[in-house]
C-alpha cells in the first residue's frame, strides 16, 4: 500500500513552499519577514531555556545562554506544565502574523513550529510520561527501561558538558545536584501515572529496576558522574572530584533509592499486558503516538498491512541473493538466521570483539565519507565518533544510535553502539548500521539542520529523520558498497525488513493486543533476526509507541518523492541535487518535504 499525499498529516493546510538552502536561508528572507524573524527566535531561546541539555548538545551554551550550562529540564509536574504553557503562548503569539506577507522560507520555519507544538500538546494532554517537543520520544512512562533522567543525564554530563574553566567544572556541580532534584520529579510523577493505572509491563519494569540498581550500586566515589568531572578537571582549583562525590553520596543516591521504591511499588501492581490498549484512554493514546511518529493519519490497521506487503517485496530480493549464496532452502527468516550462524560473520565475544567491532565501523564510516560527493553537491564534514553505549543503558537500549553534534563542531556527532554482547552484531549487518546512525545518515543530516536558524535546529520530526537514515541506507547500496560482497547487502536488506516488521509489530502491540512472545516469535520468524536482537527491539516498541513506524513510512515517502522528481524532471533531473533538496530544506513533516521537492522541481525546470 503507497502512502498519499491524502494520508500525510503535519503541515498539510499549509501553502508552503521552499525552506531554503540553510547556507543562505537569512539571505531568502523577505523584509517583512523581521518581525517573523524577531518572534521564531524568541520562541527557540524559550526552548532552550525549557530544554537546557539542548543547548549543551547544539553547543550555544555560552556567552549570553552561559546560565544554561548550569541547567537541566525541570521533569517536575510543574516543569511539565510550564513547558506546555510555554508552547501555548508559541503558538498564540505566531497565529498573529500575516502568512500572506511572509516569504515562502519563513513560511516554511512558521509551519513546522506550529506543526511540533501543535502535536506536543496533543501528547501533553493525555498526562502520560514523556512528550517529544520537536524531537521523536514519545511515552506513556515516566521512568522505564529506556526513559528516565538516570539514563539520560549521565550519558549527556559526560559526552556533551565541555568542561574547559573551572567555571564549566561549577557548572557540571550545579546539574549534578539538580539531577538529583530532576530524579525526585521523576518520582513524583510516577507517584500520580500509579494512581490513574499508568504503570508499565512487568518485563519491562524488571529491566529497569536492574538497570537502575546497577546504576545505584557501588560507592559513589565510582560513579560515572564523579569520574567524569574528578578526571577533567585535574589540576584545577576547586576540588571537583569530591564535591561531587559529597553530591552524588548525600543529594544523588537517596534520591535514586526513592525512585527505586516507587518503582518496585509499580512492579507489585504490574502485568504482563505490553501494549497502551490497556489503559483507559489507550487506544485514542496510540491513535496520536502514530500519527506523530509518522506524520500521516494512517490507522493502525492501514500502517500493519503496509508492513506485511513491503516485506514480501523485500524478501523476494533477499531470495535471489541466498540461493546465490547457497541458502536456498526454507523461509527468508530461517536462511537468515542460519546466515546468522555461520561463524564468518561472528565477531569474537568480549572486550576483543568489542574492538574489533569499533575498528570495523570506523573503517567503514571513512570509506562511506570519500563517497559523498557522488551523492551530493553540498557537503558537510561528517563529525562523528564511534562510541560505546555505557553499560548501564545497554540492557534497554537498541543496537545503536546516533545523531549530529554541536553547532559549531566542537563537539562531534555520536554513533552510540550498545555492546552489551557481541553476538548482536554480523560482520554482514554492521556496515548498514554505520550509514544509518553516521554517514550519510543521522549525522550527516544533523550537520545540513545545524546551519538552519535556531529553532530549526532544535525541532525534528520522527519520520522524516528516520526515513532518512533509511535513504542513507540505501544511497550507501546505490554508491556500490556491497558491489563486492553479496552478504552485506543481505545485511541491508534484512534492515530494511526489519523496519517494515517493526510497522507490524508495533500495531500488533498497542492495536491488536499481540503479547511480547507473541511479537517476538513473529519478529523472528519473519525477518531471520536474532531473538536477543529482537527482544530488545519489542521492549522498545513497548515503551516508545509509534515511534519504530516513523521508519518505514517515512523512508516510502522520500522514494515517492524521488520518483515524482523523475519523471517530472526527464532528462533535467540530477541524482545529486534532489538528495540536496531533501537535506538542505531541513527537518519537516512529510507534506512539507513534498512542498520543498515541488519547489525543487519547479527551479530544475527553469
Amino acid at each position: 500500500m503507497n502512502t498519499t499525499r491524502r494520508q500525510l498529516l503535519l503541515g498539510a493546510g499549509s501553502t508552503l513552499a521552499f525552506a531554503g538552502a540553510p547556507a543562505g536561508a537569512r539571505a531568502l528572507l523577505a523584509d517583512n519577514d523581521a518581525p517573523a524573524q524577531a518572534l521564531i527566535d524568541r520562541i527557540a531561546e524559550q526552548m532552550l531555556r525549557d530544554y537546557p541539555e539542548t543547548a549543551t548538545t547544539l553547543g550555544v551554551d555560552k556567552d549570553k545562554r552561559a546560565n544554561l550550562k548550569h541547567q537541566l529540564t525541570d521533569r517536575s509536574v510543574k516543569g511539565q506544565a510550564k513547558i506546555a504553557a510555554n508552547l501555548r503562548k508559541g503558538l498564540a503569539d505566531l497565529a498573529k502574523l500575516d502568512m500572506n506577507a511572509l516569504s515562502p522560507a519563513m513560511r516554511t520555519h512558521v509551519d513546522v513550529i506550529q506543526a511540533s507544538f501543535s502535536n506536543a500538546l496533543k501528547g501533553f494532554a493525555f498526562g502520560y510520561g514523556d512528550v517529544a517537543t520537536g524531537s521523536w520520544r514519545n511515552t506513556p512512562y515516566v521512568v522505564v527501561q529506556n526513559v528516565g533522567a538516570f539514563l539520560d543525564l549521565p550519558r549527556m554530563l559526560d559526552s556533551d558538558h565541555q568542561i574547559a574553566t573551572p567555571e564549566d567544572g561549577e557548572a557540571y556541580l550545579d546539574r549534578l545536584e539538580s539531577y538529583a532534584e530532576q530524579v525526585d520529579g521523576e518520582t513524583e510523577r510516577l507517584k500520580r501515572a500509579a494512581a490513574r493505572g499508568v504503570i508499565a509491563p512487568d518485563f519491562l519494569l524488571d529491566k529497569c529496576l536492574k538497570q537502575i540498581r546497577l546504576a545505584r550500586s557501588g560507592d559513589p566515589a565510582g560513579w560515572g558522574v564523579v569520574t567524569s568531572v574528578a578526571n577533567r578537571t585535574a589540576g584545577m582549583d576547586g576540588d571537583f572530584g569530591e564535591r561531587a562525590w559529597l553530591l552524588a553520596r548525600d543529594k544523588l543516591a537517596p534520591a535514586l533509592d526513592r525512585q527505586i521504591a516507587e518503582l518496585q511499588k509499580h512492579r507489585a501492581r504490574a502485568t504482563g499486558d505490553a501494549g497502551v490498549w490497556k489503559f483507559k484512554d489507550g487506544d485514542a493514546y496510540y491513535a496520536w503516538a502514530l500519527s506523530a511518529g509518522t506524520t500521516t493519519t494512517m490507522t493502525p490497521d492501514e500502517v500493519h498491512r503496509m508492513g506485511i506487503e513491503q516485506l514480501a517485496k523485500i524478501q523476494s530480493e533477499m531470495d535471489a541473493i541466498l540461493k546465490k549464496q547457497g541458502y536456498s532452502q526454507g523461509s527468508v527468516g530461517a536462511r537468515m538466521e542460519a546466515l546468522a550462524r555461520d561463524p564468518r560473520f561472528a565477531f569474537p565475544e568480549g572486550d576483543p570483539g568489542r574492538a574489533e567491532i569499533l575498528k570495523f565501523l570506523n573503517e567503514r564510516v571513512a570509506d562511506i565519507r570519500s563517497r559523498m560527493p557522488q551523492a551530493f553537491h553540498t557537503l558537510v564534514k561528517g563529525n562523528v565518533e564511534v562510541k560505546r553505549l555505557p553499560p548501564e543503558e545497554e540492557p534497554g537500549a537498541p543496537g545503536a544510535y546516533g545523531g549530529a553534534g554541536s553547532i559549531d563542531g566542537t563537539i562531534p556527532g555520536k554513533f552510540w553502539i550498545n555492546l552489551r554482547t557481541t553476538s548482536l552484531h554480523t560482520r554482514f549487518s554492521l556496515p548498514d548500521l554505520a550509514y544509518h546512525e553516521a554517514i550519510p545518515g543521522h549525522v550527516w543530516q544533523g550537520e545540513y539542520a545545524n546551519r538552519m536558524p535556531l529553532i530549526r535546529s532544535i525541532l525534528a520530526f520522527n519520520a522524516y529523520s528516520e526515513g532518512w537514515a533509511l535513504y542513507a541506507e540505501q544511497l550507501a547500496d546505490e554508491l556500490g558498497v556491497y558491489a563486492e560482497n553479496p552478504a552485506e547487502k543481505l545485511g541491508y536488506l534484512q534492515s530494511l525488513g526489519f523496519r517494515a516488521c517493526r510497522l507490524v509489530v508495533d500495531t500488533g502491540l498497542h492495536a491488536k493486543r499481540w503479547t511480547r512472545q507473541q511479537a517476538i516469535d513473529w519478529f523472528v520468524t519473519a525477518n531471520g533476526s536474532s531473538v536477543e536482537e529482537v527482544s530488545g527491539e519489542v521492549d522498545r516498541y513497548c515503551s516508545w509507541p509509534g515511534q519504530a513506524c516513523g521508519y518505514k513510512v517515512g523512508h516510502s515517502e522520500i522514494n515517492r518523492l524521488r520518483d515524482h522528481a523523475r519523471a517530472a524532471l526527464g532528462e533535467r533531473y540530477d541524482f545529486r541535487a534532489f538528495n540536496d533538496a531533501v537535506v538542505l530544506g531541513g527537518n519537516v513533516p512529510m507534506t512539507v518535504l513534498g512542498h520543498v521537492i515541488d519547489r525543487h522541481i519547479a527551479e530544475r525546470k527553469g
